[in-house]
Parts: C-alpha cells; structure tokens; sequence
C-alpha cells in the first residue's frame, strides 16, 4: 500500500497547520473549556464536516483528509484539536449517517459552523464497557420520544448543548437505539461539572420524562451495530489525537536534548538516550501506518472496525509511552507546569479510556482474529447432578 500522499493532501496538511500555527497556538495551553472560536475559525477554513456530504453541508471529504486535518491541528494545540473531533469524527457522524432530512437539515448547519457541540451520550454509573446493561429508556408518545435514565462521562458535559443519547426502547440488546436531545430539551438537567485529571469537565445528565419530537430518534431497534460501525470513525480520531500529542512531546525532547549539556556534553551524545529516542520514533512511524491505513481503507464511510480497533490500541499506548518517555528526557523541567509535557502525559492517558478501553480493545480484537464473539458475563452455574 502506498502511503504518500498526493498534492492535495500535502497541501490540505499544510494549510490546517498554517491555521493551527497562526491562530491556536498562542493560547495552545492556556485555556479551559471547549474552543468555540477555534471551531468557528476552522468552519471558516472548511475544515468542519470534512467527511460528510457536501449537500449535508459538508467538504465530501475523506476520512484520511479528516485524520491529516487532525493531525496537523492537535499538534499545535489539543485544545483545538477538541473542536476538529467534535465537527468531524465524534457524534456528528452518527447525525449526518442516521439523522433523517429534516433533522440534518435542522441541526447539521449549525454544528458545522461551531455554534452548536454534540457529544454521545453512552456511559452509565452501571453501564460503561459492558453497555448493553444501559437502563436509559425510550417510549414513544405521540409524536414525542419520553426518555428517563442518567448517563455520565460525556464530553465537554456541561457545555454540549446536544446529546447523541443511546437508550433502550424495549428490554432486548437488539432494542438499544439512539435519540437527539438538545441539552435544553423539557425534563433535561445537568449535574455540576467535576474533572478529569487532564482539566476537562464532565457532568451526569439526568433524564426525567425528558420529551423531544420524534423526528431526533436516529434509530430505535436493531441498531446497535450500524451505531458501533460509525462509532469506528471516533476511535481514529482518538488515535490520530494521541499520536499527534505524542509527536509534540517527541521533537520538544529531541529539541532539549540537542541544547542540554550535562558532564560536558549534549545529552544527544549519551548512547542510552540515543537509544531511547529510536524507540520513541519506531513508536511513532507505527502508530502513524496504523492510523493511516485505517483512514485510507475507509475512504468516506466507517473504517474496518478490525484496522480501527488495531489503531487506536497501538497508537494509544505508544503515544503514552513516548510522552512519559519525553517528559522523563526533561526531567524536572518536564515535570513542571511551567512546560506542556506533563499535560501532554495526562491527556493522552485519558484517551487510553476514552472511546473504549485498551482491554476491551483487546477483546475485540481477539474476536475478529478468532472470528466469534467471547462473551465477558459470568457463566451461568452448572445444573446439579441429579
């Protein structure tokens, strides 16, 4: 497979790291909350809805525009790169490949232009990696869905003002469905924000007979599979975020290393450290085709889940490794607040959870290469011999 990239996306690349220089980097780590300006500037620049169609009011891109958009973004300033997945890889796909005409029409414009976030709604307080025992629920009433349950661990909680909220309409797996709700919706509340330890809020949000017409419902049975599928496009975002942090970290330490002297020389002339940046660069080139393949095998539409799966995985704890491993080369001065590193090294680390985590990774993994499905749930006790 070829992986160079052609004009255009060189190109592509270049402009989206021209922006992220020019206009995100003086406030790179400087900031709280999601960046709205920063997703205006990119609607600006068409780069929000990169992947979806252009008579949605998308670019008609592809996924691996989208992940080099991402890349070049994230690396100058993660927070930015917040805005990039929330307007291309995160919930709003699922609006743009499930939404029906009149809800697209109505709420895809406005997240494109930054001034509306969604974000999945997914996790509960009992439901997080095994998600079919959510217990949210959805009944139709009319020509509204009533919905009550709680969900957690949401993205940029308290300031979404849409929620993607996967819900059960009957007591089946094959019920589970998902559900548009704007954050203002009758019987919608928000609890206080609390924090991540990278800085980010979160906050519970709790349904009690919270009603919203029934043209948000995305899908309502037998779903959960076509909801999974887009779902892959967000974990190479995940992945592509990762690798881009831990690409920053990588050439912050190379710099230091180069300049540093101890015992007389640069700590580039120390064998040991040499070492130790080879492995962070092998790391890094191996995230980076893992990723890229994944986004160039999927074209516009959802990757295969087996490339994405294996990407995120990878590129999650390389990425760690080698922002833990930069910070270390700076020693102090990596520790400090004074130097990005040490949020470098807590925000990847949210990512290894995020999105699913690098055990249930495994686990998916391990399926796809046995070809059956492994079940987690305790095996029901033997029946007694008679």
């Amino acid at each position: 497979m070829d992986f160079t990239l052609t004009p255009e996306q060189r190109a592509l690349r270049d402009t989206a790291r021209r922006l992220a220089v020019d206009r995100f980097a003086a406030k790179a780590f400087h900031r709280s909350g999601f960046a709205w300006d920063s997703a205006r500037e990119l609607a600006r620049a068409g780069f929000t809805g990169i992947m979806i169609d252009e008579a949605d009011g998308g670019q008609g891109g592809t996924l691996l525009d989208a992940v080099l958009v991402m890349e070049a973004v994230s690396k100058v300033c993660p927070h930015s790169g917040d805005a990039v997945q929330a307007t291309n890889f995160g919930a709003i796909r699922q609006v743009a490949e499930l939404g029906s005409a009149e809800l697209k029409a109505e709420l895809l414009p406005r997240l494109l232009a930054g001034d509306a976030l969604i974000a999945a709604g997914m996790s509960e307080p009992d439901a997080g990696s095994a998600l079919t025992e959510m217990r949210t629920t959805a009944r139709y009433d009319g020509d509204e869905v009533v919905l009550d349950g709680r969900k957690c661990w949401t993205s940029h909680g308290p300031e979404v003002t849409h929620l993607v909220l996967w819900c059960r309409f009957g007591p089946s797996s094959r019920d589970i469905g998902a559900v548009v709700v704007p954050t203002d919706a009758p019987g919608f509340t928000r609890g206080a924000p609390e924090h991540y330890m990278s800085g980010e809020a979160h906050c519970m949000s709790y349904l009690d007979g919270c009603r919203v017409p029934r043209r948000n419902v995305l899908a309502d049975r037998d779903a959960l599979r076509r909801l999974m599928t887009v779902f892959g496009i967000e974990r190479v975002g995940n992945a592509v975020r990762s690798l881009a942090l831990a690409q920053s970290a990588f050439e912050r330490a190379v710099e230091h290393a180069g300049t540093r002297e101890q015992f007389g020389r640069p700590l580039a002339e120390f064998q040991g450290l040499q070492w130790k940046f080879a492995d962070m660069y092998v790391q890094l080139e191996a995230a980076r085709m893992l990723v890229y393949r994944a986004a160039a095998g999927a074209a516009s539409g959802p990757p295969d889940p087996m490339e994405a799966t294996a990407a995120k995985l990878f590129a999650n704890e390389a990425a760690f490794r080698v922002a833990n491993d930069a910070l270390q080369m700076l020693g102090a001065a990596g520790y400090s607040t004074q130097m990005p590193l040490e949020y470098m090294v807590r925000r990847i680390r949210g990512w290894m959870i995020a999105g699913g985590t690098v055990e249930m990774l495994r686990n998916k993994l391990a399926e796809g290469i046995f070809d059956r499905r492994f079940s987690q749930r305790r095996p029901a006790p033997a029946e007694p011999r008679p």
